[in-house]
């Protein structure tokens, strides 16, 4: 199958593993990865703070160039969610078609064991817009528990929203700072050496803190576990 991949800006600007992560995992799969040179963000920043004519150019330019294809894979649950909901009342037309890495694989590829080795704890996140907006549901668990050496941790109140939500973080500091705090006390209470989940914008903002209490527990998209072989590809 010849797939394009749209990588998200977060994830192009901050994160490139993660998008390295995909590639190497669909190509194992056998299927061919197209990445468009001339993509950027989805606008979801734009939309949420009231941009909405900058959103509409964006959502334009997404459909200028993924439009062609039949299929469009993103490791972003929160820009899959955009583009399904959002794009339609922005430019009058249905989206490309746009899956989440995990609904892409467990429900177009009809996979969960994708062939990877992880030996480590780990503790799944499932990110607000994964959970309410993509309806995920157990899907990035099914893809989790088929690893190979991966022992999966069970998160308390895991459906509670970290407290990044974007722009909520930078103008409502001391409650997302709050939030952040009581999903940081209920990972680190789990015992996991490793946090995922769909969304690197939510890692990065539980990650930070774990980071700097220097708690041992690493963020990890989820991308970058499935890819993982146990060659150290994940580092990547």
């Amino acid at each position: 199958m010849r797939v394009a991949l749209f990588v998200s800006c977060v994830n192009d600007a901050l994160y490139p593993r993660t998008g390295r992560a995909v590639v190497r995992l669909l190509e194992r799969l056998g299927h061919e990865v197209v990445f468009e040179p001339g993509q950027t963000c989805c606008g979801q920043t734009h939309w949420t703070t009231g941009y909405h004519r900058e959103a509409e150019a964006l959502a334009a330019r997404f459909a200028g160039l993924f439009g062609r294809y039949e299929t469009v894979v993103t490791p972003s649950a929160s820009c899959a969610a955009t583009v399904r909901t959002v794009h339609p009342r922005l430019t009058g037309g249905a989206p490309p078609p746009v899956h989440e890495l995990t609904e892409f694989l467990v429900d177009v590829l009809g996979v969960t064991d994708v062939g990877a080795y992880f030996p480590h704890r780990v503790a799944y996140h499932p990110t607000c817009h994964s959970l309410r907006a993509c309806g995920l549901g157990d899907r990035p668990l099914r893809l989790l528990r088929a690893v190979r050496g991966l022992e999966l941790a069970d998160l308390p109140r895991a459906e509670e929203c970290c407290g990044f939500g974007g722009a909520f973080a930078l103008k409502n500091a001391d409650t997302s700072v709050a939030m952040a705090a009581d999903k940081v006390r209920h990972v680190r209470g789990t015992g996991a050496d490793v946090l995922c989940a769909v969304d690197d914008s939510c890692l990065a903002h539980v990650g930070g803190m774990l980071s700097r209490l220097r708690s041992g527990v690493r963020a990890v998209h989820l991308a970058q576990i499935l890819a993982a072989t146990g060659s150290g590809d994940e580092e990547r």
